[in-house]
């Protein structure tokens, strides 16, 4: 499986990519912060590390209000 910025991979590698245990990228997909490229037939979800990495900048970039 490919996307336009490169191969997908399973949450575990996702995970390890950038840095957290693969229960909090399920948890932060399940509650709507990142969200995985695929969801497999099983359930299964896909990452496409660089564009998970861009969300994560997105999450930790201030939103302007004071």
């Amino acid at each position: 499986m490919t996307t336009g910025s490169g191969r997908l991979v399973g949450t575990g590698k996702a995970a390890v990519a950038v840095g957290v245990d693969p229960a909090t990228l399920w948890r932060w997909e399940k509650d709507g912060r990142v969200q995985a490229e695929l969801r497999t037939a099983g359930g299964q979800l896909r990452w496409d590390v660089d564009r998970l990495r861009a969300q994560l900048r997105a999450l930790s970039e201030p939103s302007g209000e004071t």
